[in-house]
């Protein structure tokens, strides 16, 4: 516990000072998402989160504990953090991707809100000490894709300029 007071404030004040932002100006750069560009980040990363979460059961990977769970995660959490990501660079998002990640699959695996099937493929593959890794650096992928598919799709609906890069 005294470790996670360390690194947390650690972690953002890292982020903040790379990326020259203030508190204050995330929230203004959130709030400022136009809301058709929000409307579609929102069906995109839910749609998403649905699809990966039945995949995960089905094939017997890993799932959330509960369905809600997917517009916890893919909306209230990677949305924000993708939009905050706009307009970097592929790899910059993807490192930047990677470390939130990190903490979800982290803290989602160590208070057992997912649930891990034992002996899945990926255990099989790799070995059951690295599945959280793997999950992470899988996941970080959703920022810079996500972000390019939030971009197409919403190009298909506006006339308005793809900011992402």
């Amino acid at each position: 516990m005294e470790l996670t007071k360390k690194i947390i404030p650690f972690v953002w004040t890292f982020i903040y000072k790379t990326n020259n932002m203030r508190f204050e100006d995330i929230i203004v750069k959130l709030k400022n998402t136009e809301p058709k560009l929000l409307v579609t980040y929102i069906i995109v990363y839910f749609s998403f989160g649905l699809l990966m979460n039945w995949f995960g059961a089905t094939v017997e990977i890993a799932k959330f504990t509960f369905w809600w769970q997917v517009i916890s995660c893919y909306i209230l959490y990677m949305i924000p953090i993708s939009i905050l990501l706009r307009g970097y660079s592929f790899f910059t998002q993807y490192a930047y991707g990677l470390v939130a990640m990190g903490f979800l699959e982290f803290g989602g695996y160590a208070l057992k809100t997912s649930y891990i099937y034992p002996n899945n493929i990926l255990d099989q593959w790799f070995g059951p000490h690295t599945f959280a890794l793997g999950m992470a650096l899988f996941f970080a992928l959703y920022f810079p894709l996500g972000n390019r598919l939030v971009d197409s799709v919403y190009a298909l609906f506006s006339s308005k300029k793809i900011i992402n890069k």
